[in-house]
């Protein structure tokens, strides 16, 4: 387990200059948007010169573009997001307000979609070629080929519109209550990653039950579902870990188009505005901050395969086993 503490370290030291070559790119793309910040902070409104020019110096807008990156960046070091033009309220406030909201919509989707996908991807193996197999497989296709804003519009159109099961645009005041407000929402933005790791768990299923190990356990009398379920879902793990990681970082970004269908009032509503009202350090924040949390999800990928897999753990140690993996590789 200690070996994981310098790989992680080490890995997190690489993501540093990942990031700053981000926030360089997405500056620099936010300021060449042909918008106007000054119409932003005061609400399109005619003013003075005078305002103008000390609503400029204010928000450093007088200053070249490396000087403003530069004070920006400086100011997320230390915990400064500077102050949003639109709302007139610190960045990190309002980051704060709505991200509970996307998180918990977020994980509510990654728990859907492996309750879902990991039996259906069993149950498509199993009945291999058959008429459960085809429907199954027939779902996840159009899941998979679905937008994510397309399955929220065609869910809230069935669901709170003309079934009225859920009400509509309505965020409940704690956690408990998310659990019912965010649902719908959430089984919408889980439907892409319900496919891909249904489809994943399939194709690793049927190998595995096809394999020699399970031959022999079937000989010795082993139970059927004791196979599947302890030593053939086992050996399917890094893949389908491997998918998670990576749908739910996208699921981040999907967050954002769920949100602005429902109405959540989370920081996928906010960006959109904020990118509509041309408010600067409201948009790179947000946006360096959902390319940070992919990042981190998939260096928590990386180590949580250190964690489950030797082979991987003794490669990432260094050590002479390590090398010896790697050199067969």
């Amino acid at each position: 387990m200690l070996s994981i503490v310098p790989y992680t370290l080490k890995r997190l030291l690489f993501l540093v200059p990942i990031l700053l070559v981000v926030s360089v790119v997405i500056f620099f793309l936010v300021r060449f948007t042909p918008s106007d910040p000054i119409a932003s902070i005061t609400g399109g409104r005619h003013i003075s010169e005078e305002t103008r020019a000390a609503l400029t110096a204010r928000f450093h807008l007088d200053k070249s573009l490396p000087q403003q990156y530069f004070i920006w960046i400086g100011g997320v070091f230390r915990g400064n997001l500077g102050d949003s033009y639109r709302y007139r309220e610190p960045v990190i406030t309002l980051l704060a307000a709505r991200l509970p909201t996307t998180i918990q919509l977020v994980f509510m989707a990654a728990f859907f979609a492996v309750l879902l996908a990991i039996p259906a991807g069993i149950i498509s193996a199993i009945k291999k070629n058959t008429l459960i197999d085809r429907v199954i497989s027939a779902f996840m296709i159009f899941c998979v080929s679905s937008p994510v804003f397309l399955n929220a519009i065609v869910l809230m159109l069935l669901f709170v519109l003309k079934l009225r099961w859920f009400p509509a645009f309505v965020i409940g005041q704690n956690f408990v209550e998310n659990l019912y407000y965010l649902s719908l929402p959430a089984f919408a933005l889980s439907l892409n990653m319900v496919a891909l790791m249904g489809r994943i768990v399939r194709d690793r299923m049927i190998g595995e039950l096809s394999s020699g190990y399970v031959l022999a356990l079937n000989a010795k009398g082993t139970p059927f579902r004791r196979v599947v379920m302890i030593h053939c879902l086992k050996n399917t793990l890094i893949p389908v870990i491997t998918v998670a990681g990576i749908q739910i970082g996208t699921m981040v970004v999907g967050a954002v188009l769920v949100e602005n269908v429902f109405a959540l009032g989370g920081i996928g509503n906010l960006l959109i505005e904020a990118i509509k009202s041309s408010d600067y350090p409201v948009v790179q924040t947000l946006i360096l901050f959902l390319v940070s949390l992919f990042l981190l999800l998939n260096l928590l990928v990386d180590i949580i395969y250190v964690i489950i897999d030797p082979r991987i753990r003794a490669a990432a140690s260094g050590g002479p086993a390590g090398r010896v993996i790697r050199e067969k590789n």
